[in-house]
């Protein structure tokens, strides 16, 4: 079964159009999504969705961009949301990005290691974004899992070796974004090639980061399939093996999804 891990549903660029992107999510042969929360106070609009459709499960948390203008939160914020809406599945997407720097560096690490404390409690899988802070990421990921362990994925994986090998060696999984098929992503195929099947993820990330031949228009969960028949040939693997591992992966990861339910829709 072929999964967009992580995708943002929610976001205005599908308003318009929502049911045909379902429909050609189907088609694709997608048999189910992740919506990915980034603000708290909009977890709501995120919840709805994956109340709607049986085959849509959604996480809560805040996206490192928005941690500034979110405000003050406790990781009990996110287990009360966790307790009332059992089709969450994941806690975040959370972590570092000093790439854009929207939010100053303390309070987005502040925010992770709330958001690690909470996926820790609950242990529902923790969806970590980072971009431009690959050691930093690293050492506050020991650093929690020296706390007590905790299930994760780092999402849209784009940066360097010391975040797969730290992942991998924490029992994190690694999600592949379009980013893989870009032109000048040869550094990043040279990681991927060396991680095992049965800890790879796929995603679009959606609506950003559109894989080849879609590059620069809206993504959406239907171009998953385009990424997962370039992964499986990058890993020389058939398009079939390399769909089914990944969806086996997704359900291994984030246990709570219920498959049966995507089986029977």
């Amino acid at each position: 079964m072929l999964i967009d891990s992580h995708c943002h549903l929610d976001f205005e660029d599908f308003a318009e159009d929502f049911d045909g992107v379902l429909a050609r999510a189907a088609e694709a042969g997608v048999g189910a999504m992740q919506t990915i929360c980034t603000h708290l106070s909009k977890f709501e609009q995120v919840s709805a969705l994956a109340d709607k459709y049986s085959n849509i499960w959604c996480s809560v948390g805040i996206h490192p961009h928005h941690v500034a203008e979110e405000g003050e939160f406790t990781a009990e914020d996110l287990l009360e949301r966790v307790a009332a809406q059992p089709k969450i599945i994941g806690i975040g997407e959370t972590g570092l990005d000093f790439h854009y720097d929207m939010s100053p560096r303390a309070q987005q690490e502040t925010a992770f290691r709330i958001h690690i404390d909470a996926a820790r409690q609950c242990q529902l899988p923790l969806i970590v974004h980072t971009r431009n802070a690959d050691s930093e990421t690293c050492r506050i990921l020991r650093d929690e899992a020296g706390r007590g362990a905790f299930p994760g994925v780092i999402h849209c994986f784009s940066v360097g070796r010391e975040v797969a090998e730290t992942a991998l060696e924490l029992g994190f999984y690694i999600s592949l974004s379009g980013i893989i098929t870009f032109k000048n992503a040869e550094a990043l195929r040279e990681i991927v090639r060396d991680v095992p099947l049965n800890r790879i993820l796929v995603e679009t990330d959606a609506p950003y980061l559109a894989p080849m031949p879609h590059r620069g228009k809206r993504n959406e969960p239907a171009y998953v399939r385009d990424t997962a028949q370039f992964v499986a040939d990058l890993k020389g693997v058939p398009y079939a093996e390399l769909s089914a591992q990944s969806g086996r992966n997704f359900f291994d990861l984030f246990s709570n999804a219920d498959s049966k339910v995507v089986e029977n829709k």
